[in-house]
């Protein structure tokens, strides 16, 4: 990270009229934390925020991620003395109000970052009233009564966490022996002592431009999000539905957990979440993820498209009060200005709530679901226990009760209700971050295939070992039925002529002498089928 040091940026002049490759790329690295910061200051304004900081700047679109991460926090961090800087000056009262966020991020710059390059009309504007700036910066500076701008800072000053960097091995490109190999020759790492594919790095460990992220070798994954996609436990060849998929992390996940086989369904409303959600997919090299662009609550449960979903992950939008810190929502005005808890947020998670309690509703409906996992990142009551709550009766109706996920970790649900010891929890202080995974299973396929096998009705028709190992006969045992119910097998190979021969009670026994363990008794009617080449 830069120095917030008060360290007035010097202007350079473009030798020969062409600007140097760094100085074209901080150019548009301004750029791309503008349009960041732009998105990120109008959803925390909303409430409503589309994704992460992180999520944002590291996404496909953004090229030079390091410098834009670097500049929005540094920004973000630096955004109350700006706009007190700013709003001694006349800079936002004209046509430069639309470039807001550009504004700020050149201001930082030009104030405590580094040289700017007389290239771009934003950044010569600026220049030109560098003086001003200044002069308000040491206002500012003599009215808090500090002597430095790190003295500014701390008046403001939020809690950083830190906490292990974690990556997920994508086993669908790489085993987790080879990747920590890999990682071992630059970083201290290690396996995860509880969930598979996870490799643990040092706090701090950047690993966004490393080659087995940008090949989607390994995924910068949190644990606790991690576990989700194992709670599920989706067998190879299974389907199942990921009902709100975007980014796609834990989707992907689904697919390296079934080794590619079988089918998942990414269902996601979003379109520009549905974006990302592809190139998730595509850089993980699944091949068996279809993207369906739609609202999960208007899927048809009867619909034959879904008729053999085995299982689904539902993890819905949420507040996100568990990941505050990973999301570096630490860094927003909202945050900063002590507004987590007021009452829009009341009002905003209890709207959550009442869709978190459809989808999980809607998710209980589909007829062949066998497992489901519920999850959030949040650390409210009313987004996790309540909801699990408020479906407990629907679940009973249609034969599902809570499973315990990961059964040795020790942070279990409030105790709210009866069975909440089912629930499992990550605590934001412990585990650096506030996770919520609820299980539910159906009754008849706890203990596996045991219900199934218990309930299958014998089959009527059993075929025997054939006695003559040319292939050219084959018989077909069946329960004493009389003549009209013995039906010849049909023969898609060649075209041949069937000749049923029908014998007498010495015929049977001469060709079929009694013998312990064939399991058929003496009233058994034989058919014989001989196959007859035509030339």
């Amino acid at each position: 990270m830069r120095s917030s040091r008060l360290r007035p940026a010097v202007a350079k002049n473009v030798k020969g009229g062409r600007p140097s490759n760094a100085d074209r790329s901080s150019y548009f690295a301004r750029r791309e934390a503008a349009k960041v910061l732009r998105c990120v200051l109008h959803g925390d304004a909303r409430r409503r925020a589309v994704a992460s900081i992180k999520s944002l700047v590291y996404s496909p679109c953004v090229r030079n991620k390091k410098a834009t991460f670097a500049l929005v926090c540094q920004t973000l961090k630096h955004l109350p003395i700006l706009k007190d800087v700013l709003g001694a000056t006349t800079i936002l009262n004209g046509k430069w109000k639309k470039q807001e966020e550009l504004i700020y991020v050149i201001t930082y710059d030009i104030l405590f970052g580094q040289a700017i390059v007389l290239m771009g009309a934003a950044e010569k504007f600026l220049l030109l009233q560098k003086d001003a700036l200044q002069s308000a910066l040491a206002k500012l500076l003599v009215k808090k009564k500090v002597k430095q701008v790190e003295d500014l800072l701390l008046l403001y000053q939020t809690p950083e966490v830190t906490k292990p960097r974690y990556v997920r091995v994508n086993t669908l490109k790489l085993d987790v022996e080879n990747a920590l190999c890999k990682l071992e020759r630059q970083y201290m790492a290690r396996k995860d002592d509880m969930v598979p594919d996870l490799l643990v790095l040092p706090p701090g460990t950047d690993l966004h431009d490393h080659p087995l992220v940008m090949n989607g070798s390994v995924f910068l994954q949190g644990k606790a999000s991690s576990m989700v996609a194992v709670a599920l436990r989706p067998k190879p060849g299974w389907e199942v539905l990921d009902a709100c998929s975007a980014p796609g992390n834990k989707t992907v996940h689904l697919a390296a957990l079934m080794k590619g086989q079988g089918k998942i369904i990414a269902c996601e409303l979003n379109k520009e979440r549905v974006k990302r959600l592809e190139d998730t997919i595509k850089r993980s090299g699944a091949t068996n993820v279809e993207v369906l662009h739609a609202d999960f609550l208007n899927l048809n449960t009867k619909d034959p498209l879904y008729s053999k979903v085995r299982a689904i992950l539902l993890d819905p939008s949420c507040s996100g009060s568990g990941t505050s810190a990973d999301r570096l929502d630490h860094l927003l005005p909202s945050y900063t200005a002590g507004q987590a808890a007021d009452v829009a947020d009341t009002e905003r998670v209890n709207k959550l709530a009442a869709f978190q309690r459809k989808a999980l509703a809607h998710a209980l409906s589909f007829p062949a679901v066998e497992r489901v996992v519920y999850s959030t990142c949040s650390i409210n009551q009313a987004e996790n226990e309540d909801v699990i709550k408020s479906v407990l009766p629907l679940a009973a109706s249609h034969g599902f009760q809570l499973a315990t996920p990961f059964p040795q970790w020790p942070r279990r649900g409030f105790p709210v209700f009866e069975g909440s010891e089912h629930l499992l929890r990550t605590d934001p202080t412990i585990d650096m971050e506030g996770f919520f995974i609820a299980l539910f299973v159906r009754k008849n396929v706890i203990n596996g295939n045991q219900e199934k096998q218990k309930h299958r009705k014998p089959s009527k028709t059993t075929r025997t070992k054939n006695p003559f190992k040319n292939g050219s006969w084959t018989f077909l045992h069946q329960r004493r039925g009389g003549r009209n119910s013995l039906r010849p097998r049909k023969n898609v190979k060649n075209k041949i002529t069937s000749t049923p021969l029908f014998f007498t009670r010495m015929s049977q026994i001469m060709l079929y002498p009694p013998v312990t363990g064939w399991g058929r008794t003496a009233q058994t009617t034989h058919f014989v089928r001989r196959r007859i080449h035509i030339q």
